[in-house]
């Protein structure tokens, strides 16, 4: 951790300069005098000064300050915790104050300013940890570290700054929302079970059965044959029941300064997400929105354990940037795969949607299409698929809270 130290600006009647040249002249007027008690008291003050100077100044060696959050990733209206560890490692006591700056996208539970101050004493060689919830009200990625400690002596007479340069990132999914049924179009291929489905899937085998005349060879299992003396062949697991691309168009978006409309996108893609996840079906993700932090932004269509994290991650991460058209990857990924269906987001029906409508006619790829602003629709293309053109209103619940 890099640290930039500074002398405090608290204004106090010790730190004052000209409160030390005053006590400096009482001083040697009580001297010259022979006052013994006013000369006691003044000399007694600037011992004061002088010692909480040395004190402070020697405050912030061999302490350490450490941050932790028990949540990296949540939701809006999530409550996450912020633990601060702060140990002092020498036999001077000092007194620590940790201000944190949170901003709109981040609060505290238990009040509506964006200021965050922990203050505490601490002993010799001793080790304090501070606690305090924080709720995330916007989705983003967010920096959380404190933005400023200041240590110095128990008295509160002068203080250092320590400016930490590292924090935590806390990723702020986008809020779920409660959806309407949606007939997305979908494309079943294989869903029947292995010993029924016309293609089988070599990789995942269920077990083995007696071997069925009308079965092909390679299906034999030859170690299982052996084992039973008689021909044994593979019973395969059921193959995908759907695969579902979601495209994000970010440039329509970014053109109408639709930035709230973009938000409520997000929230409509990541519901629908984590429907089709639960359902079973594998999910994809495509988009040529800019990522904070940078990366991809393109996920193919998987059912693998972090799918569904890695795409709310990716909708968390995206801004109302446009990084090139998303026409070419989306032709990209329509032709390199098959048996998927595509769920294609974008404020309007423009003409990139149009593209991309005539790519999956001519590869017969079911799509359907959620836009955020209903135009009348008067191509011929639009008109054959006003079934499949949705928009948020139709398929999102007004309620708007976290599932």
């Amino acid at each position: 951790m890099t640290i930039e130290l500074e002398e405090s600006r608290e204004p106090t009647i010790f730190n004052s300069l000209l409160m030390c040249f005053f006590v400096g002249i009482f001083l040697f007027i009580a001297l010259l005098h022979r006052q013994s008690e006013l000369s006691l008291l003044a000399f007694l003050i600037l011992l004061v000064m002088a010692a909480t100077k040395l004190w402070s100044s020697m405050s912030h060696y061999r302490v350490a300050v450490k941050i932790n959050v028990d949540k990296q990733r949540v939701f809006p209206d999530e409550i996450f915790t912020i633990e601060t560890i702060v140990e002092n490692a020498k036999l001077l006591p000092i007194r620590i104050r940790i201000q944190w700056s949170l901003g709109r996208a981040l609060g505290r539970v238990d009040g509506d300013e964006q200021t965050l101050r922990q203050e505490t004493g601490i002993l010799w060689y001793q080790r304090v940890q501070l606690h305090s919830d924080i709720v995330a009200r916007r989705r983003g990625v967010y920096q959380v570290g404190p933005h400023c400690i200041h240590s110095g002596d128990l008295l509160g007479f002068f203080e250092k700054e320590k400016k930490p340069q590292e924090a935590a990132h806390i990723i702020v999914y986008p809020r779920l929302a409660f959806l309407k049924p949606v007939n997305l179009p979908m494309r079943d291929l294989f869903g029947m079970p292995g010993a029924k489905s016309p293609v089988k899937d070599p990789i995942f085998i269920l077990g083995t059965r007696d071997y069925q005349p009308s079965s092909p060879s390679r299906h034999i299992h030859w170690k299982a044959s052996a084992r039973h003396l008689k021909l044994q062949e593979k019973i395969f697991e059921p193959s995908e029941q759907g695969k579902v691309l979601l495209a994000l168009e970010v440039g329509s978006f970014r053109e109408n300064m639709a930035k709230d409309e973009f938000e409520s996108t997000l929230e409509v893609i990541a519901s629908l997400a984590v429907q089709l996840h639960s359902k079973g079906c594998a999910v994809g993700l495509v988009t040529n929105g800019v990522l904070t932090g940078g990366g991809s932004s393109n996920l193919a269509a998987t059912r693998a354990s972090g799918q569904l994290p890695a795409i709310l991650e990716i909708l968390a991460r995206l801004q109302i940037r446009q990084k090139g058209a998303l026409e070419p990857i989306m032709r990209r990924i329509l032709g390199s795969g098959r048996g998927f269906s595509c769920a294609y987001f974008s404020y309007n029906l423009d003409q990139a949607a149009a593209e991309i409508r005539n790519d999956c006619r001519w590869l017969n790829i079911p799509i359907g299409f959620f836009i955020c602003r209903s135009e009348p629709v008067s191509n011929a293309i639009w008109q054959e698929s006003r079934a499949n053109v949705h928009t948020l209103d139709e398929v999102r619940i007004q309620e708007n809270r976290p599932v």
